[in-house]
């Protein structure tokens, strides 16, 4: 106990060391079994001002049984008109950690033949979760944001969804959700996009400042870190950990074309293999040439070699595109905003170049 409370002292003290460059472990990584749980209930929505159901067995079955509840009978057979009353499914999110008493807000969404929930109030209404069990009681009035308008010709005019809408804070915790964050002599994050090197580096990061041996890799996602039983320290020693920086790795070299929209969305490292392309009227010819920079005499600078891109275009019946070794999309990209094509043109000039091999990245069409 106290090795991790001298631990927890030096964290502190090197947290404000640290780099703001990079990303902080809790924007790439979350906790195991620090989760959201969905909740979800089936009520009624009351005092619609007749826009609610037209004529609909649930819903009248619902409308008896409240009735029932507080003592009122309808006799048997008897036609209910609940033009003013709505069946709807309420769905909310419990969040990781969240005391009984306390409120999270809930959307309310017609199930029916209700046209519209603007001015309805939702009737006290179970919120169960996956398990069946009652995790919060919802009651309140709704906030609608669209609005519709019906003519007797049937025209009809509507904005947003008039039979969707929100009640803030409109539920109350009844019952908590057991975390496992106490539990055990570790704690595992999860990162949110798999990757080998990520989950490496961020283990790295842990064990240069905490000491060997606290983080280890249990695969591509997860990372096991060693921490305090006493949760009070385990909490600050979290704290600290997820505000640790460092540089994730670089994704895969991906394309990703929206067909419906013309977006064209390229990533830093997709690369071209000498290639050439016939498309149109035009000929793009992009060159790749090294130069010496050579600094000024007694200027203390290094002599380097750099890389000079010259982009040559014509418009005429050679029709061709070339490219050499090495050339990043950036170029294609360039050369073919600069003399105007359409996204779709791009669009076919990439699928072409993946079909012939000589497109070095994963190209995504949604």
């Amino acid at each position: 106990m106290c090795r991790f409370k001298k631990l927890l002292i030096s964290l502190l003290i090197f947290s404000f060391a640290t780099s703001s460059f990079g990303a902080r472990i809790k924007d790439v990584a979350s906790v195991q079994g620090v989760r959201s749980n969905q909740l979800v209930g089936y009520g009624l929505v009351v005092g619609l001002p007749g826009t609610g159901e037209k004529s609909s067995k649930f819903t009248e079955q619902a409308f008896a049984t409240m009735l029932r509840n507080f003592g009122i009978n309808m006799p048997a057979g008897q036609k209910l008109k609940i033009k003013n009353t709505a069946a709807v499914a309420i769905t909310a999110e419990l969040k990781a950690f969240t005391k009984r008493g306390q409120k999270i807000d809930i959307t309310v969404a017609a199930i029916g033949e209700a046209k519209s929930l603007r001015g309805g109030e939702l009737l006290q209404t179970f919120l169960k979760g996956v398990d069946g069990k009652v995790y919060a009681l919802a009651q309140g009035s709704l906030v609608v944001g669209g609005l519709g308008a019906e003519g007797a010709d049937g025209s009809k005019v509507m904005i947003n969804t008039p039979t969707v809408g929100r009640i803030s804070n409109g539920a109350i915790v009844e019952r908590e959700v057991i975390s496992p964050f106490s539990q055990g002599d570790s704690i595992t994050f999860n990162l949110h996009e798999s990757d080998f090197t990520t989950a490496k580096r961020l283990a790295d990061t842990i064990n240069n400042l905490v000491g060997p041996n606290t983080a280890s890799l249990l695969d591509a996602t997860s990372v096991r870190v060693l921490a305090p039983r006493d949760i009070s320290q385990r909490v600050s020693y979290l704290s600290t950990l997820e505000n640790l920086t460092f540089e994730p790795a670089r994704g895969r070299a991906k394309i990703i074309v929206n067909s419906r929209t013309g977006t064209i969305v390229i990533g830093q490292d997709v690369k071209l293999l000498p290639t050439a392309i016939t498309h149109g009227g035009i000929s793009v010819t992009i060159s790749e040439n090294r130069e010496v920079s050579q600094p000024n005499a007694f200027s203390g600078g290094n002599t380097e070699v750099v890389e000079s891109s010259t982009i040559n275009i014509t418009q005429e019946d050679s029709r061709m595109f070339k490219f050499d070794t090495g050339v990043s999309l950036n170029d294609l990209v360039r050369a073919v905003n600069e003399v105007g094509l359409a996204p779709g043109d791009l669009m076919a000039i990439l699928e072409a170049l993946k079909q012939a091999g000589a497109l070095q990245g994963e190209l995504i069409i949604i």
